[in-house]
C-alpha cells in the first residue's frame, strides 16, 4: 500500500476537518499542532550523525512544519525510545541540540522508553495569534509562487555522507537544517488574503504537487528561477536533487504579494506542474508522473 493510501484511509475513518495539512489548526484555541518522527536506519544512521545533530534535526523538522503553517513555534514535547547501549552522555548531547534548535520555543515534557533502535517523536505547538494561517488548499489562480531559499543541497549532502565524502559542504545542510522562521513570519503577518504554504521536507515537487492537487490548480514554474547551489551541477541527475531530494526545509508559498522574495512561478488553471525552460523545453508533469519519483515509506522492494 502506498503512503498516500494509508493517509486517505485514516482521513476516511476519522472524518476530521483538521487532517490534510502538516499542522492541525485549532482555531478556537489559537494554536497549530504537528508531530513528526525520526527512526534509526530509516531517517538516520548513528555512524554519521552526532547526538547533538540528531537532537537539532528532531526539533527543526517539527518547527519547520509550524513555520509552514504561518504560526509561531512556542512548545515542544519529545518522546524517545532508546536501545540499551545509549549512554547518559548521548542523551545529554541530544537534548542540548534539541534545546538550541528550539530557540524561543520551550520543551515542556515527553516520555522515554526502551527499544531495539532509536525512535524519536516530537510534537510541536505553535501560536496563531496575529498570524494569517496557511493551508495547502488556499492557492488561487494568479498568485505568485515564492520560495525561501536554495533546493537540492540536503539531498547532495546525504549522497556525500553515504559516499564517505566528509569534506562536502552540503553535509551540514542535511544534518542541521534551519527552519525559515523569518520568511514564515513575514508572509503570515503581511499577507491579508488566503494563501498556501508548505515546507520542502519531501522535496520541491512534492510541495508544489500537494498545493496544486489540494487547491485544484496547476503550478507553473520556471526552472531558471529556482535557486540552487551551482556546485550541484557536478552531481549526476542534479535536477532530481533539486526537484525530489527533500529535507531542505525551505518554504514554498502561493501568495498575492510576493514582496521581495524569490518568485519561481505562478498558479494557473489546470492540474499538476508545468516546468518552463527545462533543458530548453516546457514539460508538464501530472500528479501520477510526480508520485512515481517521490519517496514512499511503504514502497515494495
Amino acid at each position: 500500500m502506498k503512503e498516500k493510501e494509508f493517509i486517505n484511509t485514516i482521513k476516511t475513518v476519522l472524518n476530521s476537518k483538521y487532517i490534510g495539512d502538516d499542522c492541525a489548526y485549532l482555531e478556537d484555541l489559537g494554536i497549530v499542532v504537528t508531530q513528526d518522527s525520526l527512526v534509526e536506519d530509516v531517517h538516520f544512521k548513528r555512524c554519521y550523525v552526532t547526538p547533538y545533530q540528531l537532537g537539532w534535526k528532531s526539533a527543526m523538522v517539527n518547527i519547520s512544519d509550524i513555520c509552514a503553517s504561518g504560526a509561531k513555534p512556542v512548545y515542544l514535547t519529545v518522546s524517545l525510545s532508546l536501545p540499551k547501549d545509549i549512554t547518559t552522555e548521548f542523551v545529554e548531547e541530544f537534548y542540548k541540540g534539541l534545546k538550541d534548535a528550539a530557540g524561543n520555543a520551550q520543551i515542556v515534557g515527553g516520555d522515554i522508553t526502551g527499544s531495539d533502535r532509536i525512535f524519536i517523536s516530537v510534537t510541536a505547538i505553535g501560536s496563531s495569534t496575529g498570524r494569517n494561517i496557511s493551508s495547502r488548499k488556499n492557492a488561487r489562480i494568479g498568485q505568485k509562487i515564492i520560495v525561501s531559499g536554495q533546493h537540492g543541497a540536503s539531498a547532495a549532502g546525504l549522497k556525500d555522507l553515504i559516499a564517505g565524502k566528509k569534506d562536502s559542504k552540503f553535509i551540514h545542510k542535511h544534518l542541521m537544517p534551519e527552519a525559515r522562521l523569518e520568511f514564515s513570519k513575514k508572509i503570515a503577518v503581511t499577507e491579508k488574503s488566503a494563501y498556501a504554504m508548505m515546507d520542502t521536507s519531501d522535496g520541491l515537487m512534492d510541495a508544489l504537487s500537494q498545493i496544486a492537487e489540494n487547491s485544484n490548480v496547476m503550478a507553473e514554474i520556471d526552472f531558471t528561477k529556482i535557486p540552487y547551489d551551482k556546485e550541484l551541477e557536478h552531481y549526476e541527475n542534479y535536477r532530481d536533487l533539486i526537484f525530489y531530494g527533500g529535507e531542505d526545509y525551505e518554504l514554498v508559498a502561493a501568495v498575492d504579494d510576493p514582496q521581495d522574495f524569490t518568485v519561481i512561478g505562478e498558479i494557473k488553471a489546470g492540474e499538476g506542474i508545468t516546468i518552463l525552460n527545462l533543458n530548453g523545453k516546457t514539460v508538464h508533469y501530472s500528479k501520477e508522473d510526480i508520485e512515481k519519483n517521490l519517496y514512499n515509506h511503504f514502497k515494495e522492494q
